[in-house]
């Protein structure tokens, strides 16, 4: 037990001396001004755009680890600019809003968000949602590297590629760890606390819809009238495999 607390406590360390490079994209000149200097204080780098266009010429155009993205953009809004951004590039990407209304946040994640984050918050959870998004990115990565193979379903780790049916498959970060995690327990029951705490590091809520969502994605991608991902109710989900 000790090994792995050192080794948790190193990947710690060397998470927080990695320096990122962040875009914003927000019309708040404001709040841009402060999260340029909280996270250059943190020893990272944040560029920021204030709309919709100059953001997606940023992201298609710069180096970045992760977009956070406002909803309510000027010229080009938040959910056109992300969908736009998914179809030529693959970023990691956490969504801003300020609209209390759940069916804005389910949208952000139909559109292929990776996270989201209501508005006002505390930079301090914004910088840990950005530590989280990036961490389910790279550690399966790191875990095991041979492929997983179910049915007709190949997934690599190393690649994070799916194939089906010998099809390549175009996944979204958040949509490949939550697949990967469900076939390595695959024929086990996997709860919804168990699959937010560890790829989302945050507790489930009864009325939170983000696992549903990319659940139902992830469902359209590759049954195809296959019942692959059975639904717990009540619990969580299991993958069945099932042809």
């Amino acid at each position: 037990m000790a090994s792995v607390a050192v080794d948790l406590k190193q990947i710690e360390n060397a998470e927080k001396q990695k320096q990122l490079s962040l875009l914003l994209v927000d019309d708040d000149v404001e709040l841009c001004g402060m999260m340029r200097e909280f996270f250059t204080q943190e020893g990272h780098h944040l560029d920021c755009a204030y709309n919709g266009r100059d953001g997606l010429s940023a992201a298609l155009n710069g180096i970045y680890d992760l977009v956070i993205l406002d909803v309510m953009l000027p010229v080009v809004d938040g959910f056109e600019l992300l969908q736009r951004l998914r179809k030529r590039k693959d970023l990691p990407i956490i969504m801003l809003t300020a609209r209390v209304q759940q069916q804005d946040r389910i949208r952000g994640l139909d559109s292929g968000a990776d996270d989201y984050l209501p508005k006002p918050f505390d930079p301090d959870e914004l910088l840990a949602r950005v530590r989280a998004v990036l961490r389910r990115s790279e550690s399966l990565t790191r875990a095991e590297s041979e492929d997983i193979v179910i049915g007709n379903i190949c997934v690599n780790p190393t690649t994070r590629e799916v194939w089906l049916d010998g099809e390549l498959v175009e996944l979204t970060a958040t949509e490949f760890d939550l697949l990967e995690m469900l076939m390595r327990a695959a024929g086990r029951v996997v709860s919804r606390d168990e699959i937010t705490a560890a790829l989302f590091e945050r507790e489930a809520t009864p009325y939170d819809r983000f696992l549903d969502v990319h659940i139902s994605h992830l469902r359209k991608k590759l049954e195809g009238g296959r019942g692959l991902i059975r639904t717990v109710r009540g619990v969580g989900y299991v993958f069945t495999g099932a042809a």
